[in-house]
């Protein structure tokens, strides 16, 4: 039985066929589509995926274009896991990928099994995300003009939204919840992702540039979440 639905959008129909035979075998249904167009179709419809495998290489509008139209659709649908698909070697495009709202990026060619284990990762958040919300106290945490809302997973500052994607959001809260304390990115990662066996790189970083971007009045000269050189990232608790 599958327990979850994906949709994947790329154009190498013969690795798309192996990926959906792939998933389907490990109870991932996914629905696939051969360009950015068809693709953007679906997500502008009411029953959204779980998950979004995305190329970065298509035929009409690139990966990128894709991920920001995603992330700038009303409501859920600016919430769905993106995993990205790479076949570029200059790790700027992953860069780049990340800080636009994708999740996490794989480069081809790949292994199916890597390819599952990260889909996994990324629904596991993704529940525990929804988890958290039903579970969290009522209340917002708020810090001055920053306000996190943890039941509705949304964030204002000064009263205006600030988009981040879903596990942007869950970094932010991680932090937020531990004001003050200086935390290491294995600290960070673990309270996101729970005690998962996921080999690390250095995207959070470019996920925190990215809330930065979202939540401070000048990104380049952080007031609230501070690097902490050689350690890691801390909240800090000031008001504005």
């Amino acid at each position: 039985m599958h327990t979850h639905q994906l949709l994947m959008i790329e154009d190498d129909h013969r690795l798309a066929d192996m990926v959906v035979t792939y998933l389907g075998q490990n109870a991932l249904a996914v629905r696939h589509c051969p360009d950015a167009a068809s693709g953007l179709a679906v997500l502008e419809q009411a029953a959204l995926p779980d998950l979004l495998i995305l190329d970065l290489m298509l035929p009409d509008l690139d990966g990128l274009e894709v991920c920001r139209r995603l992330r700038a659709l009303p409501g859920a649908a600016a919430q769905v896991p993106v995993l990205m698909l790479t076949a570029k070697g200059d790790p700027m495009d992953r860069v780049v990928g990340l800080e636009i709202g994708a999740d996490d990026y794989l480069p081809k060619p790949f292994e199916p099994r890597e390819l599952l284990a990260r889909i996994r990762a990324l629904l596991r958040r993704q529940a525990r995300g929804a988890l958290a919300a039903t579970l969290a106290p009522t209340h917002s945490l708020r810090f001055g003009s920053l306000e996190i809302d943890r039941d509705a997973r949304t964030v204002h500052v000064a009263g205006a939204p600030a988009e981040l994607t879903s596990y942007q959001f869950d970094l932010l809260v991680a932090l937020a919840e531990r004001a003050g304390r200086v935390l290491t990115r294995d600290q960070i990662m673990e309270a996101v992702r729970g005690r998962e066996l996921e080999a690390f790189d250095r995207s959070i970083d470019v996920h925190m540039g990215r809330i930065r971007a979202a939540i401070e009045a000048d990104p380049k000269n952080p007031k609230r979440i501070l690097t902490v050189r050689g350690v890691g990232y801390v909240f800090a608790k000031q008001q504005d």
